[in-house]
């Protein structure tokens, strides 16, 4: 194999008021033969200058078209939170338009695709109680909340986001993914529960389990070793099923 090419390039979609500053040590955990790219929305990150998208299928053909010349070796996804159904959307996409599929996907804190909606909405929410709503949430920096002007720029982006989420559903006819998927859930975890998590087994045709580890909406902020070791077991388990099928 060409030394240069890596054994696998995994792009990372971080969850909704997020970017990639969060997972901005994650390539120095995973395999040094692993191209990990940390991927940001517009609005967010290196993309602030960007108007944020607030509709799953529209932010996921922006980042596919992103990452399409990078499809040059095989490839994964690993999203949290709005990351997970952003990752589900672009797989389905990639699958529409004859792309090459990602050898495994990994989805973290995101309940599997709900016929309906939050009974009540975040986005929707008067300015004060989203604050406060968040905060208890964890995944968004304090001075954000404490800073007038600083929540003046990220509460339209926050909202944008938090409805893409809320409003998402999967197109009509949708079947399971023809990849590999992992789903990933805090055992304490109020919002996307490993119960709900399990949901994850009837999108995809080859489903590698529930791993649950511990903490809540965000159980790898303090350390992500663990999370970690388990995205390269199953990851890798997934690249070698697939290298085994094509050499069959």
């Amino acid at each position: 194999m060409d030394s240069t090419r890596p054994a696998l390039r995994l792009f990372v979609l971080h969850h909704a008021g997020g970017s990639h500053l969060p997972y901005r040590h994650w390539p120095a955990g995973l395999p040094d033969s692993w191209d990990v790219r940390l991927l940001d929305a517009p609005g967010h990150g290196f993309l602030l200058d960007l108007p944020p998208l607030d509709d799953a299928g529209r932010l996921a053909d922006f980042l596919l078209n992103t990452v399409e010349p990078e499809l040059t070796c095989p490839y994964a996804l690993f999203g949290h939170s709005m990351g997970a159904l952003v990752a589900y959307e672009m797989t389905r996409r990639a699958a529409g338009r004859g792309l090459p599929l990602p050898v495994w996907v990994g989805v973290s804190a995101r309940t599997a695709p709900q016929p309906a909606g939050p009974a009540e909405p975040y986005h929707e929410l008067p300015d004060a109680e989203l604050r406060t709503r968040l905060n208890l949430l964890g995944g968004t920096p304090d001075g954000i909340f404490d800073d007038p002007e600083l929540w003046a720029v990220f509460e339209p982006v926050i909202r944008a986001d938090l409805r893409l989420v809320e409003e998402w559903r999967p197109g009509p006819g949708a079947g399971p993914l023809p990849v590999a998927l992992s789903a990933y859930a805090g055992a304490g975890d109020a919002h996307a529960s490993p119960a709900r998590m399990a949901g994850w087994e009837a999108y995809t045709e080859r489903f590698q389990g529930l791993r649950v580890l511990d903490g809540g909406h965000f159980y790898f902020q303090d350390d992500p070793r663990p999370l970690l070791r388990l995205v390269e077991r199953d990851a890798t388990a997934a690249l070698d099923a697939a290298g085994a099928a094509r050499s069959s």
